[in-house]
């Protein structure tokens, strides 16, 4: 076992290029709110005010907000799981310094609207692991915003602050901080594969057209944004499959650092198999590669590309 983590391991470790973020236009914004730090001692109005002042253009302060939010404030996985509403009030918010998807965005919409940004809570859903594929919640379990900065239906943008902040294991019993970057004016078409709206009015553009639809494709995970990952395949996040047929996947990627090792890591968190690597294709930023599941058997298997995971599907193997 200690094997199998030291190499999932070293799959992070060796891809230090693909780790290090591209120089984001929002650095200077970003740089400037880490300095500022936690604002222990301010109200909502305060901080708001504080960490936008300096910036006279609605993106820019929208982007001010999204960073120190995501940076400051926790998912409470046990209010998450509970999906508790006791403690989503942004003053509740500001004080306990965590929250649940839902004070993540009412705290976003708050602040938005104290910088003269319109700003929308949106509820709906997500899914956060493979057993949640086919497997629909019985309750909205997420939320997000959407930020209009124009009149026309294209400057409306999504934003998730919580998604942004980190991430919570399979249990929903640990956070773990880790910052992304890309939940800010998030790409909408991966977004769509990613979110889903109980008010399909916020729904921006093309995507699944029902809860069931959605709940069918595979699960998108934090670096398929960095990556910029696009039209994934198989579609489909249950796969039915037999042994030895050859089972093709393939994704496009921005290519801004080429892909060098594709891996699926197969098994459960507690009892994963060793990552086995892929001989794929890299064709214009389109990765393609083929594999024949051995054994039969009913499991969740991640793509993963130089470390970071992208996509999870759960296979279902037979004789």
């Amino acid at each position: 076992m200690k094997k199998i983590l030291l190499a999932f391991a070293l799959l992070f470790i060796f891809s230090g290029k693909i780790l290090i973020a591209q120089e984001s236009k929002y650095t200077a914004i970003d740089g400037f709110v880490n300095k500022l730090g936690p604002l222990e001692t301010l109200n909502v109005a305060t901080i708001a005010d504080t960490i936008t002042r300096n910036f006279s253009d609605k993106q820019s302060k929208a982007r001010a907000i999204y960073y120190w939010i995501a940076n400051n404030i926790a998912i409470d996985p046990k209010a998450t799981r509970a999906n508790d509403k006791k403690n989503i009030d942004p003053v509740k918010v500001i004080q306990l310094r965590k929250t649940t998807p839902l004070g993540f965005s009412m705290l976003f919409q708050e602040m938005s609207s104290l910088a003269n940004i319109r700003c929308l809570s949106v509820d709906g859903y997500v899914k956060y692991h493979a057993d949640d594929i086919n497997n629909k919640a019985d309750e909205i379990n997420h939320s997000w915003n959407v930020v209009q900065l124009g009149q026309s239906p294209e400057q409306w943008y999504y934003i998730d602050a919580t998604k942004a902040s980190g991430y919570t294991d399979a249990k929903m019993s640990v956070f773990t901080k880790q910052f992304t970057s890309e939940y800010f004016f998030a790409d909408r078409a991966l977004f769509n594969l990613d979110h889903y709206p109980d008010n399909e009015a916020w729904q921006l553009g093309a995507g699944p057209k029902s809860l069931k639809e959605f709940y069918a494709l595979p699960v998108i995970s934090n670096a398929a944004y960095k990556m910029g990952l696009q039209k994934p395949s198989p579609l489909n996040g249950y796969i039915k499959t037999k042994i030895k047929v050859a089972n093709r996947f393939s994704f496009y990627y921005n290519g801004r650092v080429p892909i060098k090792n594709i891996y699926l890591v197969m098994g459960e968190e507690k009892k994963l198999l060793k990552p086995e690597p892929m001989n794929f294709t890299d064709n214009g930023g389109t990765i393609s590669f083929s594999y024949q599941f051995k054994l039969p058997n009913t499991f969740p298997v991640r793509v993963v590309a130089d470390g970071q995971e992208l996509l999870q599907y759960y296979i279902e193997v037979e004789d």
